[in-house]
């Protein structure tokens, strides 16, 4: 299967733009730019599409969180800074996390061998700023591997629920989600 970064962006739109359950070959060809049966020469499926989208995601969600491991602060701040990032990433693919929640996404997300912890590509960043945080006493984690599954899943879900289920903005549910999140992780 060759999947193009082309495809992958006209794919990305069509669900955007349909949703998951009505982003058709057919749409997403059309929103590729491509015929239905170059998809087919190229042995291009739906799920292969949404299997390749979650890498691309996993390096949206990397890319978004990289500035906060380099920058100077506190590790409470970069780590408030790293989320709200992660936030960013989330809004630009919240109809991709949705087909994400209807395909199997513990093959995407989870490690079987890691005891239900999600997959380091997603929680690294976190963990090393939790580490970081709480070198400097401005967090506490026990475990930091664990909590960077636990905000990686708070932060991201909840923000998705808020904007797609609620209809808050993006800033209230940023705002939101990140306070609570991290009064939990804070030293006091």
């Amino acid at each position: 299967m060759v999947v193009d970064d082309a495809l992958l962006t006209g794919a990305h739109r069509a669900i955007e733009r349909w949703g998951w359950r009505q982003a058709t070959l057919e749409r997403i060809a059309a929103e590729a730019g491509v015929s239905r049966m170059t998809l087919h020469r190229r042995g291009i499926t739906r799920d292969g599409l949404l299997a390749a989208l979650a890498e691309r995601l996993e390096t949206a969600y990397r890319s978004a969180m990289w500035p906060a491991l380099t920058a100077r602060g506190s590790g409470r701040e970069r780590l408030e800074s790293a989320l709200s990032g992660y936030c960013e990433a989330v809004e630009a693919n919240l109809e991709v996390l949705s087909a994400l929640a209807e395909a199997d996404h513990n093959a995407i997300f989870h490690d079987e061998d890691r005891g239900g912890l999600t997959r380091p590509g997603f929680t690294e960043p976190i963990r090393r700023l939790l580490e970081d945080g709480a070198a400097d006493g401005s967090l506490v984690a026990d475990d930091a591997e664990e909590t960077a599954t636990l905000l990686l899943n708070l932060v991201g879900w909840t923000y998705r629920h808020l904007r797609r289920g609620h209809g808050w903005s993006a800033d209230r549910a940023r705002d939101g989600v990140l306070r609570i999140a991290l009064d939990g992780v804070t030293a006091r």
